[in-house]
């Protein structure tokens, strides 16, 4: 009886060391944290991520490292479907962008329902904007419109997939203004910057960090519209869909989640750091063009959130043609 005392005693103290390191100041190991972008690199989410991701690091310890992956493709269902089925550790992330992290499996089959994924946190709320190339043919939104009604689908406009706020934010515009677009989507926001450069795309739906000077954009475009009921100060000059008639608005939100499981503790060790990341000042300095759209919100505030916005979306799920 006593040995077994002494073995239990034992187990129990070695338990608590293998958890202890949750408590201390450094990163449980130096195994690096692995977190996945579902588009292409030099879009928004891409840059956000590797912009943020050596202040987390900073903020979990000395140990701790992240090493950012990118996984195109299916509106972001590639990575989150990659993601999800990692262990669930904490040291396997995805970055999710609403609206379409939940918008896509209310519309169609996907390989991955949201209670497959735990929010950590939101980092950026960022406004959708409408833009063509500044010496396009179209001078605003009116035009645009008046082009579509007179034959409809003669314009192209890009979005990053279904269930983006690009995609919604064009699908949104086309209802309330009752026209069609010839929308073509496209893995990233890189590649709509690019088919606006070599003339093969005439409208981009973009987040309005992606826009940081559209004059010197290497293709300098024009602002047409920001889909918000009010201004965004950076680009208080561009009218919004509320002022020009249509109550549409779209905001795109990116933050980090972690498969379904993952400890407690773990996962608040890993929010506080985001948190205090995004509070840096060193941190918000290189952030440049997202430093006006930092918005935080921890994983349960951001699910309430989500599950609010999923009713919401419910009615838009259900008028838009199936794939």
């Amino acid at each position: 009886m006593q040995f077994r005392t002494r073995f239990f005693h034992a187990a129990a103290v070695a338990a608590a060391f293998s958890f202890a390191p949750l408590a201390h100041a450094d990163w449980p190991s130096d195994a690096p944290i692995n977190v996945t972008v579902g588009f292409a690199p030099g879009g928004s989410t891409d840059v956000m991520v590797r912009t943020i991701a050596p202040f987390i690091a900073k903020h979990l310890g000395e140990n701790a490292s992240l090493v950012v992956q990118n996984r195109p493709g299916a509106s972001g269902e590639l990575a989150i479907s990659t993601v999800m089925r990692a262990k669930p550790d904490g040291y396997s992330l995805v970055i999710v962008n609403m609206p379409g992290y939940f918008f896509v499996p209310m519309h169609r089959k996907a390989s991955y329902a949201t209670k497959d994924l735990a929010l950590l946190a939101r980092v950026v709320s960022d406004p959708t904007i409408m833009v063509a190339r500044k010496d396009g043919k179209y001078a605003d939104l009116k035009q645009v419109l008046a082009a579509l009604k007179a034959a409809p689908g003669s314009i192209s406009a890009g979005h990053n997939g279904l269930g983006t706020n690009g995609h919604l934010a064009m699908a949104r515009l086309e209802q309330a203004a009752g026209v069609k677009f010839n929308a073509i989507p496209y893995n990233g926001t890189a590649q709509q910057k690019t088919a606006l450069a070599t003339n093969t795309l005439d409208i981009a739906f973009l987040a309005a960090s992606e826009v940081p000077d559209a004059d010197n954009e290497p293709t300098p475009v024009r602002l047409f519209a920001q889909f918000t009921k009010e201004k965004v100060q950076r680009i208080a000059r561009v009218p919004t869909t509320y002022e020009l008639g249509f109550p549409v608005e779209m905001t795109a939100e990116r933050g980090f989640a972690a498969p379904n499981g993952v400890p407690a503790p773990i996962l608040a060790r890993l929010q506080k750091a985001i948190e205090a990341a995004m509070k840096d000042p060193e941190y918000v300095k290189a952030a440049r063009n997202d430093a006006p759209f930092l918005s935080f919100l921890g994983g349960a505030d951001w699910s309430r959130q989500m599950e609010q916005d999923t009713r919401t979306y419910e009615p838009v799920a259900k008028s838009m043609p199936k794939d």
